[in-house]
């Protein structure tokens, strides 16, 4: 098992109690810039800050500090996943990156397909969702106390998918981007099984 970081953006969140599973979970915290607040609201102590201080984010002495420019070709998050990956993390959960401004929550989204192509594992979470992207290949979905689950297409087509165990299941299904036939799926049992063999998808879970 690699390092796990938990990686705190800056958008606010109205309670942190889901992130009580993983209070033992990171062996680091990152906050890129707002979320040192956030962090610490959420009962967690960040060791490293990155960000250019837009969000209200700020160097302190005590923390790992990486400076950002204002103008500049990444957004905090993704400089905080870089900064994670060559930290040496292979499995990361982002929170505090949803539910604000739309183009840094679909930024936040992207970032989970670049982790997941680079090799590592890449989990959003929010107080209602838990997002992780999925390349061709098999799957077991644990429920983690939710209700739904739905699979979104990134490219085209997702081909050849077959899902068991859920309440609505599928045989070899060709799904087109854009199409809602695979959004609010049912787990009829733990784990449900699918596979497909090619596009990739966000698979998202909801309460």
């Amino acid at each position: 098992m690699g390092t796990k970081a938990l990686i705190f953006g800056s958008c606010p969140c109205a309670g942190w109690s889901f992130l009580a599973p993983w209070r033992d979970w990171p062996d680091v915290v990152i906050a890129a810039d707002g979320g040192l607040s956030l962090a610490r609201d959420a009962g967690f102590s960040p060791t490293v800050y990155i960000g250019d201080g837009d969000s209200g984010g700020r160097v302190e002495p005590e923390l790992t500090c990486v400076t950002l420019p204002v103008e500049k070709d990444v957004t905090d998050l993704e400089a905080a996943y870089l900064w994670a990956k060559d930290y040496g993390a292979d499995q990361l959960v982002f929170t505090g990156c949803t539910g604000g401004r739309l183009d840094h929550h679909m930024a936040a989204m992207g970032l989970l397909e670049t982790a997941a192509k680079a090799g590592c594992h890449g989990v959003i979470l929010d107080a209602q969702n838990r997002v992780e992207f999925l390349l061709p290949g098999t799957h077991r979905l644990q429920n983690f106390g939710y209700r739904y689950f739905s699979l979104l297409p990134v490219d085209a087509w997702l081909r050849g998918l077959t899902i068991h165990e859920a309440k609505y299941p599928l045989e070899q299904t060709d799904v087109q981007r854009g199409s809602s036939l695979t959004v609010s799926n049912e787990f009829m049992d733990d784990p449900v099984e699918l596979s497909f063999a090619g596009g990739c998808c966000y698979l998202i879970y909801s309460a």
